[in-house]
């Protein structure tokens, strides 16, 4: 059985403990690795090693960090398939969607490679007499990431760049469910030329976790996951002092009106739900029908969904792989039996699918359900698996207005033809990132990616400007060269 290692300090690094988690592949249910997982004692190893790491690349210059981006950049380009494969074995997604995550995280690397300008500061000439005002941006010391099982690699780019490249050193807690990436990029990272230490890898469950949180060492921590752990992931580390990035849970909703083309919405909304088997915080999990275009859209989105091919992600013909576990499996079928349980119409039923020759695998097909209300609980939970609930509301202030009250706040969409009716949407609906005929609106590397209200723990989106904002501080120096005499009445810009 092969057994993952923590990476710290430049090299593979087993644990303090002999604690393990199975790693399995979820389209065939086997076990394919065994996962060490980190004791406390792992985390100061970790962390010392970080620590030690900065005193050097804290004062590195630009250049070198930018050398490094670039490297690193174009191994990621080399190494994007065997990513991709890699991903897919632990994950379940399809290998395209797995390159897929691979290319989004890789913007952001293309984004640090260009960090010089985004730590440029400012000058202010002649504020008072003989007197200039600049200011520039320091990093944190040694910070650390709390990343999902749902993207591997994707969003773990979407912190270690953006803090290394700004001067920090850092600690990866990935998911101990698919934890084989994080690993291969410390080797990239090595490859590139970042020094030993400043890149550091430990694999782990609460434990790790918590000792993260506790550390006095650690500066800041961002997190991506469910909305209870956000929570807790906030408040025991801003407890600690720290500086904490908290992304939540998500409900997002795609607005259908009657004047939108309803195959392309229906296209789209179909990949959207039902794409990475649902297991994506940026997954459309409720389309809301406006008017005319209900029945309508749910005919076509029945049709999609029965065409939707489910199989291992191995399998090119795949457009769905298997969801992470049994649990999940369990979970997500649940939620179809409430469904029909407390009233709704389940028009498509994903419970009971066999994929031919992965009978053991952690499948489950498509579900569509309609007519649901926010009462119920498959509208008020979140899922996170490969059903879409259609709710009916009149118009577009309808549907705006349960978008509002919904506690999530993530991403939403709407699909019309109408500039009108998408410019309301956009600047009244209570969420932080909005498509217009786009489902997954994932914003690009140089802006940032963060919803509203139970989305986001604290206000530190991710990536982009509020990403370099988030991993350095800044510093404000009055300067005056010449000889002058002190006055003891308080400065003024006279």
């Amino acid at each position: 059985m092969n057994t993952i290692e923590h990476w710290i300090n430049g090299v593979a690094t087993p644990a303090g403990s002999t604690r393990t988690a199975p790693v399995y592949n979820p389209a065939t249910g086997r076990q394919r690795a065994e996962v060490l997982l980190a004791e406390a004692s792992d985390v100061d190893t970790a962390v010392a090693a970080a620590g030690k790491a900065f005193e050097s690349w804290g004062n590195s210059s630009l250049s070198q960090r930018t050398k490094v981006m670039f490297a690193f950049r174009e191994l990621l380009v080399q190494h994007e398939d065997e990513l991709a494969r890699l991903i897919s074995g632990e994950h379940g997604k399809v290998v395209d969607d797995a390159r897929g995550e691979v290319v989004r995280g890789r913007e952001v690397v293309e984004y640090a490679c260009g960090i010089a300008d985004a730590l440029k500061g400012s000058f202010s000439d002649q504020v008072s007499r003989d007197v200039d005002v600049h200011n520039f941006r320091q990093p944190l010391g040694v910070v650390a990431g709390i990343t999902p099982f749902n993207f591997p690699i994707m969003v773990p780019l979407w912190m270690h760049p953006i803090a290394i490249a700004t001067g920090n050193t850092f600690l990866l807690k990935p998911s101990e469910r698919d934890p084989s990436a994080s690993n291969l990029v410390a080797e990239l990272y090595a490859e590139a030329g970042l020094p030993e230490g400043v890149f550091n890898v430990v694999h782990g469950d609460k434990t790790a976790v918590d000792a993260i949180l506790d550390h006095p060492d650690i500066a800041a921590v961002s997190f991506v996951g469910s909305t209870p752990i956000a929570k807790y992931v906030h408040q025991r580390g801003t407890a600690a002092g720290k500086r904490v990035q908290a992304l939540g849970g998500a409900k997002n909703h795609a607005v259908v009106l009657p004047d939108a083309d309803l195959e392309y919405a229906a296209d789209h909304l179909t990949a959207a739900a039902f794409g990475s088997a649902g297991q994506r915080c940026m997954a459309i999990s409720v389309g809301v029908a406006v008017g005319s275009a209900g029945d309508k859209l749910v005919e076509i989105l029945e049709r999609k969904a029965r065409e939707v091919k489910v199989g291992p992600g191995s399998d090119p013909a795949s457009d769905m792989g298997p969801v992470i576990s049994p649990a999940a499996r369990e979970r997500v079928a649940a939620a179809v039996a409430g469904s029909g349980t407390q009233g709704a119409t389940v028009v498509v039923d994903g419970r009971g699918l066999q994929v031919e020759g992965h009978e053991e695998g952690f499948f489950i097909g498509p579900s569509l359900v309609d007519n649901v209300t926010p009462e119920m609980d498959a509208y008020r939970e979140e899922i996170f698996g490969p059903v879409l609930v259609i709710v009916r509301a009149e118009t577009v202030d309808d549907a705006i207005a349960i978008i509002n009250a919904n506690p999530y706040g993530n991403g939403t969409a709407i699909f019309t033809a109408s500039g009108e009716a998408a410019r309301k949407f956009q600047r009244e609906v209570k969420v932080g990132m909005i498509g217009v005929n786009v489902p997954v609106p994932v914003p690009m590397s140089y802006y940032s990616f963060g919803g509203w209200k139970d989305s986001l723990i604290g206000d530190s989106p991710i990536h982009g400007p509020e990403g370099v904002r988030f991993y350095t501080r800044a510093k404000v120096v009055t300067t005056r060269w010449p000889h002058t005499e002190a006055a003891f009445t308080f400065p003024t810009s006279t």
